[in-house]
């Protein structure tokens, strides 16, 4: 089955998470990506679980459907040789700042003159025209900036804490993902590349107030910002006689069925909390902590009985254990074993879309490092005893 992305070239001048999540997907969906790394590697090679030195755990969940050319960029021998991999390129994607792709020699007014054609995706800290431009970010910095820890104490009266997930850097790449899709939808009705500027700390800045604004949407304020739903203390699973679940009971729909699955449809004719979804969210602390209490009183088989017969949304809690052996993911395929050629079996996920016609898939394994640098260098025009003596020099590996 052809891929959406298929014939299309990415030059992939990225490395932690954030830029090689967002190739992958571009890989995933039949791109040609070249991960471009510095001779060492990318430093995500070395974070995590590993059998075999720069091959751990989170590189090889964000780097398949790539290949690996390792070109030092500093050298005249690799500026010239990235020079021409760019040219035949359709995009390239960056995570540096934009400061040290100029000093690269790689600005967008320098390849543009050489492709004009080309995307030029740049995924960093802060949008350009403000006086954070220069400031190096990472996502526990861009969490807090945005408030996300802060969020989190309002919730529970605790310490602030970042989200237990790179949170910013997958958010991210997604947008990411969508836009250079976009730009690509553009080139072929005009034929013209242009420069994405992706920003996370304004991506996020959105992300985040789109639930949290609240009155400051209005000008003058109504009200405070913070979605009180999100923030109230007792909006977290329930403990039940023998674990967790996750009710969401929302709509009117919701509480008139699980009230009647509990033969107490008369709670909502008595109790003026539950008239509309507007009280509801009014008293919302007194229900979640009344529903609390109530939830303890049965196991989480019984309750996700009840809640399966009213039609009412929830999930027993999982942990990242547990979600391993999850019956749906099971059923649906999630959960590839692969051979890597240097890692032996591996538990790969699937892409996480369905397709009827062009369905998305990995194209190949995580690259080790420089594993296609000839490839990639003889694709571009590079004979075999021009790229000996590239090796011998140290440009390429």
């Amino acid at each position: 089955m052809p891929k959406p992305l298929e014939d299309i070239k990415v030059v992939d001048l990225t490395n932690m998470l954030m830029g090689p999540y967002t190739t992958q997907i571009l890989g995933d969906m039949g791109a040609d990506v070249i991960k471009v790394e510095a001779p060492g590697g990318d430093p995500v090679r070395y974070i995590g679980a590993a059998r075999n030195l720069g091959m751990g755990a989170i590189y090889l969940n964000c780097n398949r459907s790539k290949r690996s050319l390792v070109l030092d960029l500093k050298t005249e021998e690799g500026h010239a040789a990235i020079l021409r991999l760019i040219a035949k390129s359709d995009i390239l994607v960056y995570n540096r700042r934009p400061q040290v792709m100029e000093r690269l020699g790689l600005s967008y007014e320098t390849v543009r003159q050489i492709n004009p054609s080309l995307i030029y995706a740049g995924l960093y800290g802060y949008g350009q025209n403000g006086p954070y431009a220069k400031k190096p970010a990472f996502d526990d910095l861009i969490q807090g900036a945005v408030s996300i820890p802060a969020l989190a104490q309002m919730a529970d009266g605790g310490v602030p804490r970042y989200a237990p997930s790179a949170i910013v850097d997958r958010g991210v790449a997604l947008w990411a993902v969508g836009q250079i899709n976009a730009a690509l939808y553009y080139r072929s009705r005009t034929g013209t590349g242009q420069k994405l500027d992706l920003p996370m700390f304004e991506m996020m800045v959105s992300f985040i107030l789109a639930d949290h604004m609240e009155g400051e949407t209005f000008l003058p304020p109504i009200g405070t910002p913070g979605y009180k739903r999100m923030l109230n203390p007792d909006r977290r699973p329930y403990p039940t006689k023998d674990g967790y679940i996750c009710a969401m009971i929302y709509t009117d729909r919701h509480w008139r069925d699980f009230y009647k699955a509990l033969g107490k449809e008369a709670v909502l004719e008595q109790d003026p909390r539950f008239t509309s979804i507007t009280t509801r969210t009014e008293h919302i602390a007194e229900i979640y902590a009344e529903l609390a209490a109530l939830l303890q009183t049965r196991t989480t088989d019984e309750w996700m009985a009840l809640f399966d017969l009213a039609d009412v949304p929830a999930m027993p809690m999982n942990s990242p254990e547990s979600l391993l052996g999850d019956v749906h993911l099971a059923q649906t395929g999630f959960f590839i074993e692969r051979e890597h050629p240097s890692e032996g079996k591996i538990r790969d996920m699937a892409v996480p879309a369905f397709w009827s016609e062009s369905q998305p898939a990995p194209t190949c394994h995580a690259p080790l490092l420089g594993e296609h640098s000839f490839d990639v260098l003889t694709e571009v025009g590079y004979d075999i005893e021009a790229l000996e003596k590239m090796k011998a020099s140290g440009v390429v590996e």
